[in-house]
């Protein structure tokens, strides 16, 4: 699974692995196409991204991309068909986990050599890359008082503090008619009291109702919470209602703005920055360009000693096994596989959810066949180091390297959860073009191809497809992407923020009983 420093070799399609039975076509093949170097032509027309068998491939044969089995040939497969969900069956088969048996230690950039980017070093030693006030609800009930305090804090208003990126609120639709207590309510808690005192906030309100499920006081004191200048609490029904918790609000944040104006960015070590990342809207060159290059930049951040959060569970199943061979123990590779095993066995048998083999629609027009293909290509973000360890949702992720963190497939409750955790930055892949921004975290959009970076140039910061295109190798892309994670984590913008994304992706995760 992994590509040498070589540039892709242009043509019409590309071998990934000597012993693969497909290649992928490098750009849209009529019929009786001629591939070089396979001695098949096609027998059908084969969108760019699609794959094509190079030899028969008989009914039940594994379908092999990367060396790696993505399914099971549906029916007999002439040589020069396109593959796809038509003819590759989606099937269970056994996947040795080799618990640590490759693992490999990361070895580390001599310290006087690691990276560094100009970040906000908070009183606690953590490190920011944004600098925002937060308004956070407990409750969907406090909602549009949340959202009325933040909008109040126009850029007008705050032009006389030009260190401060904004005024963010923080809403969801959970919080009352759920379990009182167990882990949807843990998860919810450990949720905002993640973003409530993230290294990106400098401050930040929390507003309830009242009358809540989630009380204010139970969540303060699951997180080891204490009310303060910087975490102030307001609940309507004792502020006197409405209105005059938003003139509350607004006042306290006021009283906010002068110290958090106060910031200085400094010089800090790489190993102060934690990636969450993500892809969505992927396509069949996610595996060969952003991807691994996305990955290849993780492992460099791995020896700066920073830290990569994999996230998606569903989009890791089928080749869970290569990350728990990396594993630094037993112990971690097992943890994986309970989360794997609780998402199979309790939370989604009998559903139609991408784990259990049907991906989107837009992933399918990509040309991934189904879970295993796009699992193939999602777990290449995290890189070839050793997996150090794995999170539940949400939980503080305090290991360097690459960590793996149980999150849904959806992007915005995913990177919810990795920011509650800690991630001041996200990486996110796309091959179809997803729109994203995370607030209070920067998010860079890295492109598989380069018609769809073209056609969407405001939205990505990153083209992957030069490896495609035989223009860069992935080893400089990722090198690339490195280099504009310590650019963006010193302040410079991304295209996500200059359009104004983030302010709808707050979204926890509701794994709980409404009631």
């Amino acid at each position: 699974m992994t590509q040498s420093m070589e540039k892709v070799r242009r043509g019409p399609a590309i071998r990934l692995h000597q012993d693969d039975n497909v290649v992928i076509a490098y750009r849209e093949i009529a019929p009786k196409t001629e591939i070089p170097g396979e001695g098949v032509t096609t027998n059908t027309p084969v969108p760019a991204g699609y794959k094509i068998a190079t030899r028969a491939i008989s009914k039940g044969e594994p379908i092999r991309k990367y060396n790696v089995t993505i399914g099971f040939a549906a029916k007999d497969i002439r040589p020069g068909s396109m593959l796809h969900s038509h003819n590759i069956e989606f099937r269970e088969f056994d996947r040795d986990p080799r618990h640590a048996t490759e693992y490999q230690p990361v070895i580390p950039v001599p310290e006087e050599d690691r990276a560094v980017f100009q970040g906000i070093l908070r009183p606690d030693g953590r490190v920011g890359t944004r600098n925002y006030v937060g308004i956070l609800s407990s409750v969907n009930c406090s909602a549009t008082v949340v959202r009325r305090i933040a909008d109040f804090f126009t850029p007008e208003r705050l032009a006389e503090y030009p260190n401060i990126d904004g005024v963010v609120a923080f809403t969801h639709g959970l919080g009352c008619g759920m379990e009182m207590s167990g882990e949807p309510m843990d998860l919810l808690r450990r949720t905002i009291g993640g973003f409530a005192t993230h290294a990106n906030l400098a401050a930040a309100v929390l507003i309830g109702l009242g009358c809540e499920r989630n009380q204010i006081p139970a969540l303060m004191k699951q997180n080891g919470l204490t009310e303060g200048p910087k975490l102030l609490n307001l609940v309507m029904q004792e502020m006197g209602g409405t209105r005059k918790t938003i003139e509350a609000g607004i006042a306290a944040v006021q009283e906010m703005l002068p110290e958090a104006n106060r910031v200085v960015r400094q010089p800090v070590p790489a190993s102060h920055l934690k990636v969450g990342l993500q892809c969505g809207g992927s396509d069949g060159f996610s595996s060969i360009t952003a991807n691994p290059a996305l990955g290849h930049a993780v492992s460099i951040l791995a020896r700066h000693g920073g830290t990569g959060i994999l996230s998606e569970t569903p989009e890791i199943y089928g080749v869970e096994h290569t990350l728990t061979r990396r594993a630094r123990s037993v112990e971690v590779g097992e943890k994986l596989l309970q989360r794997i095993r609780w998402w199979k066995d309790e939370y989604s048998p009998g559903r139609d959810v991408q784990i259990n083999g049907v991906v989107s629609p837009g992933n399918q027009m990509g040309g991934l066949a189904n879970i295993f293909e796009k699992s193939l290509g999602s777990s290449m973000k995290g890189g070839t180091g050793p997996l150090m360890d794995v999170y539940r949702y949400a939980e503080p992720v305090t290991a360097s390297g690459l960590v793996f963190m149980d999150t849904p497939g959806y992007d915005p409750v995913s990177a919810t959860g990795q920011i509650a955790g800690g991630a001041n930055l996200i990486c996110f892949t796309t091959g179809r073009g997803s729109m994203f921004g995370a607030k209070p975290v920067p998010s860079i959009k890295i492109a598989t191809n380069t018609p769809m970076y073209r056609r969407l140039t405001e939205d990505m910061d990153v083209n992957a497809g030069v490896i495609l295109d035989g223009e860069a190798t992935l080893e400089e892309t990722g090198e690339l992407i490195f280099r504009k994670m310590l650019e963006t984590a010193s302040g410079t913008r991304t295209k996500s923020e200059e359009l104004g994304l983030g302010d709808n992706e707050f979204v926890p995760w509701s794994i709980g009983i409404m009631s």
